[in-house]
């Protein structure tokens, strides 16, 4: 029995199996270059994101937009997208979800300006609100009011 190689051989490589070979080397390093990129890329994003959306105080609680203490809120019929048609007695209320300093739009979540000068959170243009007669986290009270006063849906 004989141990010699092929002569088309190098290290136990034929030249027939060689491309393939270097083409699964060459994609493996392709392959930890893209990992690492984007390990280091996700890491950053996943950071942005998170802070980007911790300036939203808005979250779902079932089929209903609260804020962050998990109080309700609330869109108005009356209003026009990207802007608020309710002011005065209207704001003591209903008062605005107001946007804390330095805080970015994200996604559907828009900032408007008020008549009063203050920034208010909307969801897909539409200014949420509070209702100052919920008493405690998940009631929705204000829910029809007027038949002009809904909870904001995700």
């Amino acid at each position: 029995m004989s141990h010699a190689r092929p002569a088309a051989s190098a290290g136990g490589i034929t030249a027939r199996s060689a491309p393939f070979t270097r083409s699964r080397a060459h994609g493996a390093r392709i392959r930890a270059w893209i990992q690492s990129a984007l390990g280091i890329s996700g890491v950053l994003l996943g950071g942005c994101a998170v802070f980007a959306l911790s300036q939203v105080p808005v979250k779902r609680d079932g089929n209903a937009l609260v804020d962050a203490a998990g109080m309700t809120l609330y869109t108005f019929d009356r209003d026009t997208y990207w802007s608020s048609a309710c002011n005065a007695q209207c704001a003591v209320n209903w008062p605005p979800l107001v946007v804390a300093a330095g805080a970015k739009p994200v996604g559907d979540y828009t900032i408007i300006a008020r008549d009063d000068g203050r920034r208010q959170w909307a969801y897909k243009g539409k200014p949420l609100y509070l209702w100052s007669k919920d008493e405690k986290p998940g009631d929705q009270s204000g829910e029809a009011f007027d038949n002009v006063w809904r909870v904001a849906r995700p």
